[in-house]
């Protein structure tokens, strides 16, 4: 099990690939607040779900100052289909390997029906713009979670 992040902790740099291969660091959004979320995978009913809420709501995010990601350990491919089939037009980044899905605190147990698994744990955080966790939340459910995290946010009109 990795460690979990925490309000406070400067959040772990990564450099992956997009959807359309091109390489996308955290870095590169230092000065800015963002919003990155890990989902299991890509075109599944829950991660669709999310995703697209992250779509509808994406103006709303943008104007309040708040970038977003999305990271999975699907392949370039299936992540370029998934942002076309959906229309998601942040980026979606693609983790195989599961090193930054584990240095964020989410792959661990997951228990589905009764078994237990390892697998990525659904979880969002925001990362102010000194590169430092200003919110962390864990296993946090597909659906309705976009409308609780902008309310956690303060931007609910």
């Amino acid at each position: 099990m990795t460690e979990r992040l925490s309000p406070g902790d400067a959040a772990p740099d990564f450099t992956l690939p997009d959807s359309e291969g091109k390489e996308v660091s955290l870095r590169d959004f230092r000065g800015e607040s963002v919003v990155v979320y890990f989902y299991p995978a890509a075109s599944t009913p829950g991660c669709t779900k999310q995703a697209c809420d992250f779509r509808d709501n994406l103006a709303e995010l943008n104007d309040a100052g708040y970038r977003v990601i999305g990271i999975s350990p699907d392949t370039q491919a299936k992540l370029a289909k998934f942002a076309s089939n959906e229309s998601l037009t942040f980026p979606l980044l693609g983790d195989p390997e599961k090193t930054v899905i584990e240095a964020w605190g989410a792959y661990g147990e997951k228990k589905n029906y009764g078994k237990t698994y390892l697998g990525v744990i659904r979880s969002t955080f925001v990362v102010d713009p000194e590169g430092k966790i200003a919110h962390a939340w864990y296993n946090v459910r597909a659906t309705g979670h976009v409308a609780k995290l902008i309310r956690d946010l303060g931007l609910a009109s």
